[in-house]
């Protein structure tokens, strides 16, 4: 059996609780699905953690790689009686997808996702059109993410990349949680698309420019920028929410009992294993620790 400190360099440590650390922040950038909620029911716990560390002078943003914008990731959260006082404000995927789309007016644009996403585009001088008029590919999802698959998309892809057209990947993730499933996200699309040669532009994490989104918010917020040491970044995916955060010079919180619950053993809040925790992490940025469930 490995020593302590052999141990220690396979996996993060595990910390008891958010309070553990909260002091050496001033800003908390926290991922919405899978540490929040799980898409139908609100963790109470990680509420009340973020309401502390905001009364304890840190400002709080969920950061979230929906491809809505704010206010329907706000009317989301209302609905499922979280508090608006665990957060300052929402920076999503969605609000950096309008940015792209509003910098290029009258855009002819081939919206790919289900009709629920439509008010993404309000208010934008744009014109939705069919896929072969289109100027670009705005991916917010599958149509039908309870039965549909990438390859249910192959042909349409194989049509896209025929005609050049860039993709514009309004939500990077591959999957989500939805209760005790997954579902796949638009990021699974994208890959595909990449994969066949195509050109995608994503627009949440693990990218930049909605991390440069967050800090300038935070800084509008804080009236000064805050520094890259004084900002954690708290998730439950490793390939989005904790390299973004290492990419982008931040520490990280990684919440074991979301996507990679099955993985870890940590389903429905358990306390994740060691050995698991080590094959997860073997080759990969490491968080400065580990919690089953966000809590103070």
């Amino acid at each position: 059996m490995a020593d302590d400190a052999t141990v220690s360099a396979l996996f993060p440590p595990l910390v008891p609780g958010l309070s553990a650390f909260a002091d050496d922040y001033d800003l908390i950038l926290c991922d919405v699905w899978g540490v929040v909620h799980n898409g139908i029911t609100a963790f109470p716990a990680a509420a009340d953690a973020l309401t502390r560390a905001r009364a304890g002078g840190r400002t709080v943003l969920l950061v979230s790689n929906a491809p809505r914008p704010n206010p329907f990731i706000v009317a989301m959260l209302d609905k499922l009686n979280v508090p608006r006082a665990a957060y300052d404000d929402v920076v999503t995927s969605g609000d950096v997808t309008r940015a792209l789309i509003a910098a290029r007016p009258g855009v002819k644009v081939f919206h790919l996702g289900p009709p629920r996403d439509i008010g993404t585009f309000d208010g934008l001088d744009m014109v939705k059109v069919p896929m072969e008029e289109a100027d670009l590919t705005v991916c917010t999802g599958l149509l039908d993410d309870e039965v549909e698959t990438p390859d249910d998309y192959a042909d349409l892809l194989a049509r896209m990349k025929a005609r050049a057209l860039p993709f514009i990947c309004a939500n990077p993730d591959l999957v989500v949680e939805r209760g005790a499933k997954l579902v796949y996200c638009a990021g699974a699309i994208a890959k595909a698309y990449e994969d066949l040669g195509g050109k995608t532009v994503f627009c949440g994490k693990p990218y930049p420019a909605i991390y440069q989104a967050a800090l300038a918010k935070a800084a509008e917020l804080r009236g000064a920028p805050v520094a890259p040491a004084r900002v954690l970044g708290i998730g439950d995916a490793l390939r989005t929410d904790i390299a973004g955060a290492n990419d982008a010079g931040f520490d990280s919180l990684f919440i074991a009992s979301g996507i990679h619950a099955g993985e870890l053993n940590a389903v429905d809040g358990q306390v994740p294993d060691e050995a698991s925790l080590s094959a997860l992490f073997d080759g990969h940025a490491h968080p400065r620790g580990v919690m089953a469930r966000l809590a103070w």
